[in-house]
């Protein structure tokens, strides 16, 4: 019996963190409710930053207020500090993510903290979301390698990992921020993790397409056992600290490997869907998302429904 995949969206707040365009508050939320009816259950809708490092973002709380509650859904945002906890404990989100890098010098780059600093900082903001009986994940980002120092050695990610979890939060998910991994790697980090006595099910696998290796990451990162998988929809996103940094694994990528890969979920009675998501609505909404932002969008299953409905029109 084949394991479901669990689908994590970050489209609206890694997907649009790095655009020069600000898109409207309607525009995010009628998304973000799309996104609900095609099947996701974890949505990262914004992140509680100064609006002046990352303006895209600056009316999380407007977005947050305004997203339709739906049982077995979980909204998620993004805090950075104390700060940013106590802005999204005020618009009543249930579910935050954390941040730091496994190196040093991107994260003094993108905190101006070492990554000493940043764990003793986080290990409050953790605590207090815990205290509220908040769902909590924790970013490790530069995870598979960093453009300024290169290799990462998996026994840092295990270290940082193990501090993240004991201080409470329930997951971690690995960011290869750059798309430096390959699959070696991907086992590699994996096994030393789990050897390192962190369960797969508190493991999630947050892969950057800029190299084009992030469908192929997650195969080997599947075939190992994992099944947390974040991404944006058509490929939208990266790093604005990351120089070169260019596009999130694919969400109708993933969709589309994934309910593939062995076959669907069996069940009593037939066959259920791996992932839950309804690929075609995922294909509609990629594309108004890059009507909106206004340039072409990357993913290769987008570019493929690109030229589907182009021979559509034609023959029309």
């Amino acid at each position: 019996m084949t394991s479901p995949i669990q689908l994590y969206e970050v489209c609206l707040r890694d997907g649009l963190q790095n655009e020069s365009v600000v898109l409207p508050t309607d525009f995010k939320v009628a998304i973000a409710e799309r996104l609900v009816q095609a099947g996701f259950r974890d949505i990262e809708v914004t992140s509680f930053v100064r609006p002046r490092w990352i303006p895209q973002l600056a009316d999380a709380a407007e977005v947050v207020r305004r997203l339709p509650r739906v049982e077995g859904v979980r909204y998620w945002a993004l805090v950075p500090n104390m700060i940013g906890l106590e802005r999204a404990l005020e618009c009543d989100i249930h579910h935050v993510a954390t941040f730091l890098s496994a190196s040093e010098t991107h994260n003094r780059k993108n905190v101006n903290r070492t990554i000493k600093e940043s764990l003793a900082g986080l290990k409050k903001v953790i605590a207090s979301a815990h205290g509220e009986g908040l769902g909590i994940r924790s970013y490790i980002s530069t995870a598979f390698g960093c453009p300024f120092e290169g290799a990462i050695d998996p026994g840092r990610v295990l270290a940082i990992a193990i501090e993240l979890l004991e201080a409470g939060a329930d997951r971690i998910a690995l960011g290869d921020t750059t798309g430096m991994g390959h699959p070696e790697k991907v086992r590699a980090m994996l096994s030393t993790l789990v050897e390192g006595g962190i369960e797969l099910e508190r493991i999630a696998l947050h892969f950057h397409d800029t190299r084009g290796t992030a469908v192929v990451n997650s195969y080997a990162a599947w075939q190992l056992g994992a099944r947390q998988f974040d991404g944006s929809i058509s490929g939208l996103g990266g790093c604005p600290y990351a120089p070169g940094a260019a596009g999130n694994a694919c969400t109708q990528d993933l969709v589309h490997l994934f309910e593939r890969l062995g076959g669907a979920q069996e069940v009593p009675g037939g066959h259920a869907p791996l992932t839950g998501i309804d690929l075609e609505l995922l294909g509609s909404i990629g594309m108004d998302l890059e009507a909106a932002i206004g340039r072409p969008l990357s993913g290769r299953y987008h570019e493929f429904w690109r030229g589907h409905l182009e021979r559509e029109a034609k023959t029309a």
